[in-house]
This record gives C-alpha cells, structure tokens and sequence, in this order.
C-alpha cells in the first residue's frame, strides 16, 4: 500500500497546497479596520478615531479626535500616516481622555487639554508619522510640527483630484460640505485672542472626506463632516468605486441618519459601511440601543452597516465584505 502511494503523494501535496493557497492569500490580504473610542466595546459619543491597517502593514490613523489617550495610547502602535478630515476639535483633538472607561458613553471625560498642538500633532510627532491633508490645512500642520522640533515637510498636501502613496496604500481628498474654521485657541498667541474675542476662526479650506485604496485593491470613501454632495456620487462612486464607506450619522451637525442613508443606497452603494460620529451613547454592552441615530441608519441602509465597537477590529477582503468581527 505504501508503495502504491508514494507515486500519488506529489499529486496529493500539490492539490493541497492549490486548495489551501487561496486561502492563506486570502487571510494575507485582508484590510484591518479597529475602533478606538472612548469605552470599550462601546461606540459612544465621541468616537470618531479608526485605525485602517493595510495588508502590507502600513498603518492610518483617521480623525483622531479626543478618543485616543495621546501619543502613549497603548491601541496605536505603529502609525504610518494620520489623516484629518478638518480642524474641529472632535476631529483633531483638541483634547483627549486620560484613559479609557472614564466617564459614560454619552459623556467620556476629556480632561488633557493639548491646544494649541492637537492630539494629531502630538501623535504624528511621537510616531514619526506623515500628516496628510488637503485645502489649505498642510501648512498649519507643518507650522505646529516645526514649533515642536518636528520636520514640517512631514506635513503633506493631496488635493481634490491628485493622490500620494504611503506605503501600499494611495490616498485622495473628496470634497465634503462642513465647516473648517481654526478656533483661536487653537492658534495661540495674540492672534487667537483677537479671534477669539470677536467670536472668530482662520480660514482652512474646505474640509475633506479621503478616499483609501489598499493594495488589496480595495477602495474606502472616509466621509469627514459632510451634508450630501453630487461629488459623493459623481467621484466616490463612478470614479473611485469605493466598495467600503466610512459614514457620518450624526445629525444637526452633520448628515442625519436617514439622510446618510440616502448617501449610502442612492449615491455611493458600496458593499459595507461603518457608522461614524453618531453624537450619542449608540450601544450598551456592544448591543445598539434602540430608537438610537445608529438603529435608525442601520434599518435604513440597503448594505451591511457595521458598528465600530471600541477596541474591536472588522477585517474587509478586496470587494468590501466584511470578514471577520462582523
């Protein structure tokens, strides 16, 4: 018997390695998308930070906002490039928590004042990463970046249209309709002062959304702070084809959910989407509370909708399916 075998076995080791290397290449080249909020396995108030991890392990920090813990955080680890979609201090992070589980969902306490430098800034200098912004925010960042001994050209530009590549991943600005005023307090000095007294802020640019694409070939449209844009079809869908969307919920502020809704089925249509910036307590114990902004989008939107539960990474494969922590 043995002998009858061992002409086989060639055949037999080569079959399964065509049956199983499909399935390692698979697992190697899933997107990794984590949460980094201010309770665990929560999505709360606050929230806005997401680490997207690329199949070659090149790491983005997107809106860091008030969520993660400074550059010590322990959840950052390696971080290649820090977007921000626009100077508000949720986003940039004015301030920031001093540890995880402080406070409640509704009201995480954010008691480490980081202004004028922002939590972006205090990241991206600790970890040697690129900032990477569009309109007219990369020089305020480099200027921040040098009054803190850091290289300003580690500030860098994409605008509407172009794109630069970190690592295996391209990255592009979308527009998004917001607001991107620099608050005085933020500027410091004299200058702030002045704009703070008479109920002023600097002028940014528009906000931006981003547009990732991985080198597993899939595409995510980073919403930002925006209302609904023809660009959100004419580019993010028909230009870019983002199979994943990042998705502002949030309301008064922001798209509300019926609205971000329309976005998602009507505009984008991708294959999945994360809620984001909701402004309220969304879940307890990792299940979403009824009657909540996050309910109302995820009955509302025709596609997978995922809820990022702090600490908690979702990997999508290259047509924008969830893989695992669905």
């Amino acid at each position: 018997m043995r002998h009858f075998l061992r002409p086989l076995l060639p055949w037999f080791i080569g079959g399964i390695g065509v049956v199983l290397a499909p399935t390692v290449l698979a697992a190697e080249k899933m997107v990794k998308v984590t949460p980094l909020g201010s309770h665990d396995g929560e999505f709360c108030s606050r929230d806005r930070a997401l680490i997207f991890e690329d199949p070659d392990g090149t790491r983005i920090l997107y809106d860091a906002g008030r969520t993660v813990a400074g550059p010590e955080d322990e959840r950052l680890g390696k971080i290649d490039v820090v977007l921000v979609s626009h100077l508000h201090g949720d986003h940039v992070g004015d301030r920031h928590i001093r540890q995880r589980n402080a406070g409640s969902c509704a009201e995480p306490e954010t008691p480490v004042n980081v202004l004028p430098n922002t939590n972006s800034v205090n990241i991206a200098l600790a970890k040697n990463a690129t900032i990477i912004t569009g309109s007219e925010m990369p020089k305020f960042f480099a200027a921040k970046l040098e009054a803190l001994g850091g290289d300003p050209a580690a500030s860098k530009l994409v605008r509407f249209g172009g794109s630069l590549k970190v690592g295996g991943v391209s990255i592009t600005t979308v527009p998004a309709v917001h607001s991107n005023g620099i608050s005085g307090a933020m500027i410091g000095g004299e200058l702030g002062a002045m704009l703070d007294a008479a109920g002023l802020t600097a002028y940014a640019g528009p906000p931006t959304g981003y547009v990732l694409t991985f080198s597993n070939g899939m595409e995510a449209y980073l919403s930002g702070d925006t209302g609904i844009t023809a660009d959100q079809e004419s580019a993010v869908r028909r230009h870019y084809d983002a199979k994943l969307a990042v998705m502002n919920i949030g309301d008064t502020f922001t798209t509300g959910p019926t609205e971000a809704a329309y976005v998602m089925n009507d505009l984008v249509k991708p294959r999945s989407v994360i809620a984001s910036h909701a402004n309220e307590a969304a879940t307890e114990e990792g299940e979403v509370i009824a009657g909540t902004r996050t309910e109302t989008f995820i009955k509302a939107a025709g596609m997978p909708v995922h809820v990022p539960l702090s600490g908690r990474t979702i990997t999508f494969g290259p047509m924008g399916h969830c893989q695992s922590g669905c």
